[in-house]
């Protein structure tokens, strides 16, 4: 059968969040026609509102941390270009390690670093101290500072990359759920809505929490799946220089 839309699209994006609205900024900002992002609810609605916004540029493999370089990049001009408060905090970044496999972990990645043209310094247990004097040195055999990293507010950054991505000629509907994936001659041809049907050259799925269900209604099983995570509720008289820098423990599962 014939797949007839109400309307057509070069480029249909499901999912507002961080990715999916930064997509949409960067293929419009690049010169993309006719690029359409569909939330389902409210832009951020899904894991983007609750992230924690760290953003650390030391990655395990060259190819990932060459992206979060250029994320970086990215946030250092954003705000400038959209007019849009994104938050964003270039305070560093600790890692800390609580035993001696841990510290060896960590000075094979600070050569890592060198060699990925990320700026990285070794530290004792006292100099980190300098930069979060929330920690005690006792038991730390040593830590890895990145002064490139940072925080972000992720909700302010996808309003950022939406307004770009506005800005630059890309659409975006909220309240438009996909409800199936339609196949026309063994492709996706577009998809049904809460609003109607909308065809599509390209579909990516951005949709995060839902993106499982979302690559099912195409017949993709993506190896992806939710993890649950805490965080800490303090008293409001608990405050933070807001230019402290960022701290992971790898060993206690914090940040």
């Amino acid at each position: 059968m014939t797949f007839r839309p109400d309307r057509h699209v070069h480029i249909l994006i499901v999912g507002g969040g961080a990715i999916g609205t930064s997509l949409a900024y960067h293929l419009a900002r690049d010169g993309a026609q006719d690029v359409l992002l569909v939330e389902k609810a409210q832009l951020t609605h899904g894991c983007t509102w609750h992230a924690a916004g760290l953003v650390g540029q030391l990655r395990g493999k060259k190819n990932l941390t060459r992206l979060m370089q250029n994320s970086v990049a990215v946030f250092d001009r954003l705000e400038q270009e959209t007019g849009q408060a994104i938050s964003w905090k270039k305070v560093g970044s600790l890692r800390l390690a609580g035993s001696d496999a841990r510290w060896s972990e960590i000075r094979r990645s600070m050569t890592q670093a060198k060699s990925f043209g990320v700026e990285c310094h070794s530290m004792s247990a006292e100099d980190a101290k300098t930069h979060f004097p929330y920690i005690t040195a006792e038991g730390i055999q040593g830590a890895a500072y990145i002064p490139g990293d940072g925080y972000i507010d992720p909700y302010s950054l996808t309003m950022a990359y939406a307004k770009g991505a506005r800005m630059n000629g890309a659409r975006i509907e909220e309240g438009v759920c996909v409800e199936e994936i339609v196949h026309d001659n063994g492709r996706v041809a577009g998809v049904v809505t809460n609003g109607g049907t909308i065809g599509c050259d390209i579909l990516v799925n951005c949709a995060g929490l839902w993106a499982k269900r979302v690559g099912r209604m195409a017949g993709v099983e993506l190896a992806a799946g939710i993890v649950e995570h805490q965080y800490f509720l303090t008293e409001k008289k608990l405050s933070f220089d807001p230019g402290l820098t960022t701290l992971r423990d790898p060993d206690n599962n914090f940040y």
